[in-house]
């Protein structure tokens, strides 16, 4: 059966409304490449392009945004081999920062491979499945800790918040959650899952990307500018902002224009110091730029 084709991100994204603090950062971006392999068992078909092709486009992206600096989140796209995501931050350079995907048993020297490499986190992923699980990543944590890392989530509040909150309280290291939670947004702010995501962000036991507003609801994204309210407004020093370019795995989720989302969250955070706390300064304490 073939794979469905993904689609290329919107070449002309709509500009920021206003100007970004210096060192604004993109903490969630994919990068591609058709000269690497990709897994057999991948969703969908990456949009075309090499590697350098990938990185001239992230860096319009960044251009077009105000954006200094960039994260670059591993894809299950190419499995567990994180060879385009290291291939990807070494050509940006140390504007860059990455995710990789690991598996339960990576070893000590992996670990200090990819933190060599750039990497600052691993990513876990509820929703889609992955390579590693959630007993893996509590076990390799005091690892991680001692290497400046952290653990990326992907998650459903209303599904999985409730029951993962104690472990994430008791854990030695930053737990970052992907997408606002990925909440259901018809069930509204109040949904236990959600308040208890935005709770932990108030306590500062975890932080959150403001970022995949289009993957739960359609522009002008008004479903879900409640959810980035309360959370940016719950600890601004617990939240990150990402543009989840170039929008791949997204399912029946339109394709979005990044500029869109970056000006909604702009009309959310409209505080100066906010924006420069969550666009710079919790970037450069978690991903030591």
């Amino acid at each position: 059966m073939s794979l469905p084709q993904a689609a290329a991100p919107t070449a002309t994204p709509t500009p920021p409304k206003a100007i970004l603090p210096p060192g604004a950062c993109d903490t969630h971006v994919h990068m591609l490449g058709s000269e690497f392999a990709l897994s057999p068992t991948r969703a969908e078909e990456p949009a075309e392009g090499t590697l350098e092709e990938w990185a001239q486009r992230l860096e319009r992206h960044l251009e077009v945004h105000g954006l200094d600096r960039v994260v670059i989140v591993h894809t299950i796209l190419y499995g567990a081999d994180n060879a385009v995501t290291l291939a990807a931050i070494k050509r940006m350079g140390d504007r860059a920062r990455g995710i990789a995907l690991v598996r339960d048993d990576v070893s000590d020297a992996q670990l200090d491979a990819l933190h060599a490499a750039g990497v600052r986190g691993v990513r876990l992923n509820f929703i889609h499945g992955g390579i590693l699980t959630w007993e893996g990543a509590k076990a390799m944590a005091p690892r991680l800790a001692e290497r400046g890392m952290h653990i990326q989530m992907l998650m459903n509040t209303h599904l999985h918040m409730v029951d993962l909150a104690p472990d994430v309280r008791a854990l030695p290291l930053p737990i970052v959650f992907d997408h606002n939670g990925w909440p259901d947004v018809a069930a509204g702010v109040a949904e236990p899952g959600f308040e208890v995501l935005r709770q932990l962000v108030a306590d500062g036991a975890a932080h959150v990307k403001l970022s995949g507003l289009n993957r739960v609801c359609d522009a002008p994204f008004d479903a879900v500018a409640g959810h980035v309210e309360a959370l940016a407004r719950a600890n601004p020093q617990a939240c990150v902002w990402a543009s989840d370019w170039p929008h791949i795995m997204l399912g029946t989720a339109q394709n979005p224009d990044t500029g869109v989302m970056l000006n909604a969250f702009l009309d959310v955070v409209t505080s100066e110091a906010d924006r420069k706390t969550i666009l710079t300064d919790v970037p450069e304490r978690l991903y030591g730029f």
